[in-house]
């Protein structure tokens, strides 16, 4: 007889994980969840310590992105819930149970995010609002710094959103979210198109274009390290954060509404070309010159 199907698969992809992934699958042993490990060619001993660990499924592949190496896991997974989780985080005692828990008390929801802290205990804020041009212009242009605390100034980064209670959100960061396995039914995996950056974010808008919640949940937590794969190439990381903004409005808002964005980000590089130095000056400049080289249909193909 097949084993029953677990309450939670948890999906962790990686690349180069140390010295973090460890700790993160640690974090999952007695939790009774089904473990899936999607590595992406890693040449550290990120696959040797995976193996370490006993009941984890591993699976190897060429990259495919973040949505792409999340999606492989989920197509195996069992669990009626999806727990994607990553390389860089782990779960903090009992953290896991509250999440299902929670969840299973608001049918509604199709995604749960947790509260989100830094390795010395403070809060990372988790919560986020959809891009729009408006919104790229208050964080590219640094006007969210006159009023962080302000929705009309920083609604990208969800302003004055309160992290210590229950409430509904546009998007969680990806880097830890419980998802309801038949709402990914009914509205598909992660868009691939999306190769790193804004696969949450695209697939939270279609969750709650479909009629489910996105709901942040702080009565679980967990702890999030925060760039230790997207920082080993930056350079390339960011003018792909820069895409994905792109790709984000062309498929939701359209291709004009894309390309405005692509002229607003335009000009806010070149400025801060000219105000920053050393290595940020050269990413703006990059990212300024990937802007340049074509319009959205061009940078998008």
């Amino acid at each position: 007889m097949a084993d029953p199907a677990p309450d939670v698969s948890v999906v962790v992809v990686t690349y180069n994980g140390m010295p973090w992934i460890e700790r993160c699958l640690d974090s999952l042993q007695g939790t009774g969840a089904e473990v899936i490990v999607v590595d992406h060619g890693s040449t550290d001993e990120t696959v040797e310590t995976v193996g370490r660990f006993p009941g984890v499924r591993l699976i190897e592949q060429e990259t495919k992105g973040l949505g792409g190496g999340s999606n492989a896991g989920m197509r195996v997974a069992r669990g009626r819930y999806f727990f994607l989780l990553n390389s860089d985080a782990w779960l903090t005692e009992g953290a896991l149970e509250r999440l299902v828990a929670f969840a299973d008390g608001h049918p509604e929801a199709a995604v749960v995010g947790p509260r989100l802290l830094n390795p010395d205990g403070s809060l990372q804020r988790s919560v986020r609002g959809f891009p729009t041009p408006w919104r790229l212009a208050t964080e590219y242009f640094f006007l969210r710094k006159v009023a962080p605390g302000s929705r009309a100034l920083n609604a990208f980064y969800a302003g004055g959103f309160d992290h210590d209670e229950v409430r509904e959100c546009e998007f969680v960061m990806g880097a830890a979210m419980l998802v309801r396995r038949s709402a990914a039914d009914a509205v598909g995996l992660f868009d691939e198109d999306f190769f790193m950056f804004s696969e949450e974010t695209d697939w939270c808008f279609r969750f709650r274009e479909a009629g489910w919640k996105v709901l942040f949940y702080p009565g679980a937590e967990v702890v999030h390290v925060g760039g230790a794969t997207t920082k080993q190439n930056w350079g390339r990381n960011y003018r792909e954060q820069i895409r994905s903004h792109l790709r984000f409005l062309a498929k939701h808002h359209g291709l004009r509404e894309a390309e405005r964005a692509r002229r607003l980000l335009l000009w806010a590089l070149r400025l801060r070309a000219i105000v920053f130095r050393g290595d940020r000056r050269r990413r703006y400049r990059e990212g300024a010159r990937f802007l340049a080289s074509g319009d959205v249909r061009t940078l998008l193909s």
